[in-house]
C-alpha cells in the first residue's frame, strides 16, 4: 500500500494516475474540506479524511503502508495556507509516524532552493521539513524540483490568467531577469516513481530541473505567443508585488493567486541541466513544446464542452 499526501494538488494527481495505471494500491491523505477535493476521476483509491497535524489521525491513515509520497504542501493555498501546521509540523509528525509504523521509503517532492535559513518563506519551510524527515530515521529520499509546469500547474497557467484579465501591461518582479528552469511535469513523476524503485537512492538528495534556463521574462514572452496576447512588461519591486497578488486574489479567483509564488522567481532556482540524465536516465521535456494546454480554444468549441460536461 502507497501513501500520497498532496494527492489532490497538480503533481499529485498526475502521480496518482502513474500508480494506478501501474496496479498499484494507493490510500490518498486529504485535508478535511466542505469542498470535494479534486482526485483524478476514475482511479481507484483509498481515501483517509485527516490533517496533517493530526497526528493520532496520521498514525491511523499508516496502517498498512509501506511507501509514503508527501507532496503536500501550503504554498498553493496562498492566504488560506499555513507553512508551519503543513509543510513543516505537518512532515515532522508524518516522517516520526512512518518511522514508527516501519515505512520502507518516503519520497518527499521539495524545492530546489530549500534552507532553513532562507528569508522566503517556501525554501526556509521545506529546508525545515528536509531536517525533519532526515533526523526522523525513516529510509527516504528527497526530490528538490526547479518550477513545474503542465496542465493545470499553478505557474504557466496563472501568467496566461494575468495576461487574460490584465490589459496593455504585465507586472513583472524586477528585472525579470531571474533564471528559471522549467521541469514537465511528467518528468517529475517518472523521477518520483524511479526514486522509489532505486534502492541505491535511500536516504539521499536529489536536484532536478529541466534541460534548458530561461530568464522570467523570456518564460512570459513565449506564453505570450502561444496565448496571443502581446503586452508591455511593467517591472515592479517584489514587495508591490506581494501587495498586487493579494489585491488580484480576489479578483481573479480562478488563477488562485498565491503570494507564495513570487518565492519561486524572486531568485534563480536553477541546478545541473544533466541531473535528470544523469540520475534517472531521462531526457527533459522542451518548455516551448509542452505548452499546448495554453492555447486558447475557440469560443464554439468551448461551448459544446461546457454542454458535454453538463450533460
Amino acid at each position: 500500500m502507497i501513501l500520497v499526501t498532496g494527492a489532490t494538488g497538480f503533481v499529485g494527481r498526475a502521480l496518482v494516475r502513474h500508480l494506478s495505471d501501474t496496479g498499484q494500491e494507493v490510500r490518498v491523505l486529504l485535508r478535511p474540506s466542505p469542498k470535494t477535493p479534486r482526485l483524478p476521476k476514475g482511479v481507484p483509491v483509498e481515501v483517509s479524511v485527516v490533517s496533517l497535524n493530526d497526528e493520532r489521525g496520521v498514525r491511523a491513515a499508516l496502517r498498512g503502508v509501506h511507501q509514503v509520497f508527501h507532496l503536500a504542501s501550503a504554498s498553493g493555498y496562498g492566504r488560506h495556507g499555513n507553512l508551519f501546521n503543513t509543510d513543516m509540523e505537518g512532515t515532522r509528525i508524518l516522517a516520526q509516524a512512518a518511522q514508527d509504523a516501519g515505512v520502507q521509503r518516503l519520497i518527499f517532492l521539495s524545492h530546489v532552493g530549500a534552507d532553513r535559513m532562507s528569508a522566503f518563506p517556501v525554501h526556509k519551510a521545506k529546508g525545515i521539513a528536509e531536517e525533519h524527515i532526515r533526523k526522523s530515521g525513516v529510509p527516504h529520499t528527497i526530490i528538490r524540483s526547479t518550477i513545474v509546469f503542465g496542465p493545470e500547474d499553478i505557474f504557466t497557467n496563472n501568467i496566461a490568467a494575468i495576461l487574460r484579465a490584465v490589459p496593455f501591461v504585465f507586472p513583472i518582479p524586477g528585472d525579470g531577469k531571474v533564471l528559471l528552469q522549467p521541469l514537465w511535469v511528467e518528468d517529475l513523476v517518472t523521477a518520483l516513481l524511479w526514486a522509489l524503485q532505486n534502492p541505491d537512492m535511500v536516504n539521499e538528495t536529489y536536484e532536478i530541473g529541466g534541460g534548458e534556463y530561461f530568464t522570467f521574462r523570456q518564460i512570459v514572452e513565449t506564453i505570450m505567443n502561444i496565448s496571443s496576447a502581446r503586452r508591455a512588461f511593467l517591472p515592479l519591486s517584489i514587495p508591490f508585488m506581494r501587495g498586487l497578488f493579494v489585491t488580484l486574489d480576489p479578483m481573479i479567483p480562478s488563477a488562485n493567486i498565491s503570494t507564495y509564488w513570487l518565492d519561486y522567481i524572486a531568485v534563480n532556482r536553477t541546478c545541473p541541466v544533466e541531473n535528470l540524465s544523469r540520475n534517472f536516465g531521462l531526457m527533459p521535456a522542451r518548455f516551448g513544446y509542452r505548452l499546448d494546454y495554453l492555447t486558447r480554444k475557440p469560443l464554439l468549441q468551448r461551448l459544446q464542452e461546457a454542454l458535454r460536461i453538463s450533460r
